[in-house]
């Protein structure tokens, strides 16, 4: 039977929430053109360029932890539209900043609404989101974060050449998109889950009647009812088995797809493309390219993910981002690390994470816990994954220069082969599966695993 619903009103929710990742990208990358202008304003060592990096990571942290403890009391509305208010005034923090000190602090308050949205967009996405479609709604989510890294490329390129405050520029502009998303979360509604588990039945009812017709809305309200459970301390949800098991491939998955690699290359592109022998203006305007290959690969997931499912293309995607690795490692030794040789590689593993790796994480990992403990439980992939991507961004420019491309390069290939080999032997699929099944498929796989084999 097919499933209907929607599509427009559902499209205009997907937006939304993707916006937020518009957000989550821009705020990431932008930071990538202005870095060699940062080295100069500061006089930045390599790990001084690392704090100037990691400093909104390290706040995405915290932001993460704050909210998955707050949005099961105060909803995800409520807090989307204080991640949006936090980017725009963040974003003139930064570029105001008077010294070294004052911008590591502004961009770890930033981080703070980062590591938020992080949380809150692919939630709100997945709650609001038809089975059918869910895929592409998280693919959507995806494509948005790519969306905003391009745009920042783009306006890092533009304003290269606008003098010696060309760095606040582009931080300054981070007000516009945020602008954008505060006036689309005003106009959307709280997510049909947070209603019916803060007693407003009817509400949620009312809500899922509009995405999906009376009989889907029926269904959907029953079923989540049917997973609420009532435990006066909500952390002990997260020690049911099944929700255990989940919590720990999901902070598997969360640490893999950072020491595979992918924001070393987002955030450093200029600086690998100038140790393959490009110029400055050669370097920013390949990330041009980055941007680009990002965004169209991202289109292609929409196509294959709620066709191919999310597993397969997981295990495809670490694969192919392990050879391209293992590529540049050969290049190094092989003393052909230079121009077009890196950019093809480059482009080629940024193609393998974006049409299968990066809409499959954001999907999967709200997909697979139970309505009850969602909020909470997702601050462990979440919060760990920007644990993992801060240290990663941290080290990164002294492990490159100071211990090594060769080791570099190795190191995040063994990463990604790694990747794929733990979702092919722990992580499930689903596809075309209701967000409340979940539970009873991990407690199953604990009683399978538990089983003697024949």
């Amino acid at each position: 039977m097919t499933e209907t619903f929607n599509s427009r009103y559902v499209l205009f929710l997907a937006c939304t929430a993707a916006l937020g990742g518009l957000l989550f990208g821009f705020d990431i990358a932008i930071i990538t053109g202005a870095g060699p202008f940062l080295i100069r304003e500061f006089s930045l060592s390599d790990l001084g360029l690392g704090w100037a990096f990691s400093s909104l990571l390290f706040g995405c942290v915290l932001g993460s932890f704050l909210a998955g403890r707050f949005t099961g009391r105060y909803g995800r509305k409520k807090l989307l539209v204080i991640v949006g208010v936090s980017f725009a005034v963040t974003s003139i923090a930064t570029a105001s900043s008077t010294g070294f000190p004052s911008f590591v602090i502004a961009r770890f308050l930033g981080g703070l609404a980062v590591g938020a949205v992080s949380l809150l967009s692919p939630m709100y996405a997945a709650e609001v989101s038809p089975p059918a479609v869910r895929g592409r709604v998280g693919a959507l989510y995806q494509m948005s974060i790519v969306t905003g890294i391009l745009v920042s490329y783009g306006v890092n390129y533009l304003l290269r050449n606008t003098g010696t405050n060309n760095w606040r520029w582009m931080f300054l502009s981070g007000v516009a998109p945020s602008a954008v998303f505060l006036l689309l979360i005003a106009l959307a509604p709280e997510s049909p889950r947070f209603l019916a588990m803060n007693g407003r039945v009817r509400e949620a009812f009312l809500l899922l009647e509009r995405i999906g017709g009376t009989n889907a809305a029926q269904i959907q309200i029953a079923e989540i009812t049917a997973t609420m459970h009532t435990e006066s301390k909500p952390w002990r949800g997260l020690l049911r088995p099944g929700v255990r098991r989940a919590l720990a491939v999901s902070a598997g998955l969360a640490i893999l797809i950072h020491v595979s690699g992918i924001n070393t290359i987002v955030d450093y592109a200029p600086s690998i493309f100038q140790s393959a022998g490009w110029k400055i203006e050669g370097a920013l305007a390949s990330t041009i390219l980055v941007g680009v290959t990002e965004f169209l690969f991202t289109i292609v997931s929409f196509w294959m993910i709620d066709r191919f499912g999310r597993k397969p293309l997981y295990i495809v995607g670490s694969f192919g981002m392990a050879l391209c690795l293992f590529l540049l490692l050969t290049a190094v030794l092989t003393g052909r690390f230079h121009g077009a040789v890196v950019l093809m590689l480059i482009l080629s593993y940024l193609a393998f994470f974006c049409a299968c790796i990066g809409p499959v994480f954001w999907t999967l990992v709200p997909e697979i816990f139970p309505n009850d403990v969602r909020g909470l439980a997702m601050t462990v992939p979440v919060l760990t994954q920007w644990v993992a991507n801060a240290f990663v961004v941290l080290l990164f420019p002294f492990a490159f220069h100071v211990i090594g491309k060769s080791f570099t390069f190795g190191f995040l290939a063994v990463m990604a082969l790694a990747q794929g080999i733990f979702t092919w032997r722990l992580v499930p699929e689903t596809r075309n599966k209701a967000l409340e099944e979940m539970e009873g498929h991990w407690t199953a796989s604990i009683g399978a695993v538990a089983a003697p084999s024949d």
